[in-house]
């Protein structure tokens, strides 16, 4: 099943304001706040975000502003697979301009069938009533041992997301989930061994071997996935890549993922 939610960011400066409502700008972003994502096909259990510019929305005076978002998602037949009602989105812009950024972002269940999936979002402007939607298409593929569900927050919780740009100084959580995994025959755990690592801008190692941590207990036995995160301290500028790595022990199966971080010098 899908679960979904759409949320906005509130801060905005870009001065132009075309008439009526206008999405534009439209990526999917690997994590809600991070670089765009250009694969467009996804493991189950894994996170779809969609980011974008909601040009032309009205902002009052006082930097209010006021929408209504929704969003539906159909297979490839056109069938209704879920539906978000329109849901009231109320922000205070005090940088004001004629645009704010949006968000939609989908969890796809760890049972979701494999298949090509379309997702529409439909933003209407609650003074005007100007509205304008865009479609996005994806694909579910077929259950495999995978890392998913990467989003980068501030916080160790996942519960401020975070950019990949960030200045020297600073923490970043890069949160993800292991799915799919096999249990030992035995002890009913998965033996998942994760590797994480850093690399520069030349591909070079940061460190002399990747920090390593290995799941073998405290997964409970109606889980398909289980989540981890690793912490990620911005001491100097440049360009790194996060590299994740995990191999699942019992299936002999490996999967990775690569998450591009920019470090900016504090002035």
């Amino acid at each position: 099943m899908f679960i979904a939610l759409a949320a906005a960011a509130a801060l905005s400066l870009a001065p132009a304001q075309p008439a009526g409502v206008q999405l534009t700008n439209v990526r999917m972003t690997a994590g809600e706040l991070g670089p765009t994502r250009k694969e467009t096909k996804f493991l189950p259990g894994d996170l779809l975000y969609i980011a974008y510019e909601i040009d032309g929305i009205t902002i009052d005076a006082d930097g209010a502003t006021k929408y209504e978002q929704s969003m539906e998602v159909t297979d490839a037949a056109g069938k209704l697979m879920f539906r978000q009602e329109p849901t009231p989105q109320e922000l205070l812009v005090l940088l004001r301009g004629g645009k704010v950024p949006g968000r939609t972002f989908i969890t796809i269940g760890i049972d979701q069938p494999a298949g090509t999936y379309t997702c529409k979002t439909t933003v209407t402007d609650s003074k005007t009533k100007s509205s304008n939607s865009l479609s996005m298409k994806f694909e579910v593929v077929k259950p495999e041992f995978g890392i998913v569900a990467v989003n980068p927050t501030f916080d160790q919780n996942g519960a401020l997301s975070a950019p990949t740009t960030g200045v020297v100084g600073q923490n970043l959580f890069i949160h993800f989930q292991v799915a799919t995994f096999q249990r030992d025959a035995k002890t009913k755990q998965p033996n998942v061994e994760l590797l994480f690592d850093v690399l520069d801008d030349k591909g070079k190692p940061t460190l002399g071997k990747p920090v390593k941590f290995v799941q073998e207990t405290g997964v409970a036995q109606d889980l398909k996935m289980f989540h981890l995160f690793f912490p990620l301290y911005l001491s100097r500028p440049g360009k790194f890549t996060v590299r994740i790595s995990a191999t699942d022990k019992v299936a002999n199966k490996k999967a990775s993922y690569e998450l591009p971080v920019t470090v900016l010098a504090a002035n």
